[in-house]
C-alpha cells in the first residue's frame, strides 16, 4: 500500500464532505494520543490550518496528555481551546443519586465530550470528526454516543499500523507516536492491557484473518460481536397501516 497516495485520498475526501455540509472547517478532541494528532494534521493539510480547531477536555486527566496535546497543535499550527470538564463530570455524579459503574463513569466522560465538541461546532459552523481507527470501530472500543457521536470518522478505514506510518509522514512528533496508546482514564492504563492482546495481534488478523492465539481471537470475535449494535443505524419501527381500520 502506498499510504502517501491514501492520504492524498483522505485529504480529498475530507475536503469533499466538509464542502458538501457547507460547513467552514472542522473540530475534533486533542488528546495527546496519535490517532488524534493523525487527524488534526490531516485536517490541516487539506482544509488549512485555519479551519481545523483542537478541543483539550481534561476531566480527572493525565497532565502529560495535555502537554502532548499542545505539543501538537504548537507543531501543526493549529487553532486550540482548552475546556476542563472536571467539575461538570463531578456535579453530574453527585447528582446521579447513585454508585454508577466503573464503565458508566468512563462512557460519561466521553459523551460530555462529545457535548462538549458539538456545541462549539455548532457556534463556529464546523463539523465534529471522530478519531476511532479500524481496529478500534471493529473492535467496539469506543464508546457508543460518546467518541462515535461524530459527524465524520476519516479514521475508520486505517488500523492502528497504518495510523503509525501515516503518523511519520504526516511529521507527528515522534514523542506522540511511540507513547503507549491509552484513553488516559488513569496513570498507567492502555488499550493494549484493556483489551488483552496487543494491536499487532489485532491489526493482523483484521487485515488476513490469521492468528495464532486462539484466546485473541476468541476474544477479539466476542467483542466484535457484542459491539454490533454500536456500528449500526438506530432501529426504528416501521408500523404497517395496510388493511388498519
Amino acid at each position: 500500500m502506498n499510504l502517501q497516495n491514501i492520504i492524498v485520498q483522505c485529504e480529498k475526501w475530507l475536503c469533499e464532505k466538509v464542502h458538501e455540509a457547507h460547513s467552514s472547517g472542522i473540530v475534533l478532541g486533542l488528546s495527546g494520543g496519535i490517532d488524534s494528532s493523525v487527524l488534526a494534521a490531516l485536517g490541516g493539510e487539506a482544509l488549512g490550518r485555519e479551519k481545523v480547531l483542537g478541543i483539550i477536555m481534561p476531566c480527572h486527566s493525565i497532565d502529560e496528555d495535555e502537554q502532548d496535546a499542545r505539543l501538537l497543535a504548537s507543531e501543526l499550527d493549529i487553532n486550540f481551546m482548552r475546556v476542563d470538564l472536571t467539575n461538570t463530570f463531578d456535579s453530574l455524579i453527585i447528582s446521579f443519586g447513585i454508585e454508577l459503574s466503573p464503565l458508566a463513569r468512563s462512557n460519561l466522560k466521553a459523551r460530555l465530550r462529545m457535548a462538549t465538541l458539538y456545541s462549539v461546532a455548532q457556534t463556529a459552523n464546523f463539523l465534529v470528526c471522530g478519531t476511532s481507527n479500524r481496529s478500534e470501530y471493529e473492535t467496539g472500543y469506543f464508546t457508543k454516543y460518546g467518541d462515535s457521536g461524530v459527524d465524520l470518522m476519516p479514521l475508520a478505514g486505517f488500523l492502528k499500523r497504518e495510523i503509525r506510518e501515516m503518523a511519520k509522514i504526516l511529521h507527528v512528533p515522534e514523542k506522540i507516536i511511540t507513547k503507549a496508546p491509552s484513553a488516559g482514564l488513569y496513570k498507567g492504563q492502555t488499550d493494549e492491557d484493556d483489551m488483552g492482546f496487543s494491536y499487532e495481534v489485532l491489526d493482523e488478523y483484521l487485515a488476513t484473518g490469521h492468528i495464532n492465539d486462539n484466546k485473541a481471537r476468541d476474544r477479539i470475535d466476542a467483542m466484535h460481536t457484542r459491539s454490533e449494535h454500536k456500528r449500526k443505524p438506530i432501529p426504528i419501527f416501521r408500523p404497517d397501516f395496510t388493511g388498519v381500520k
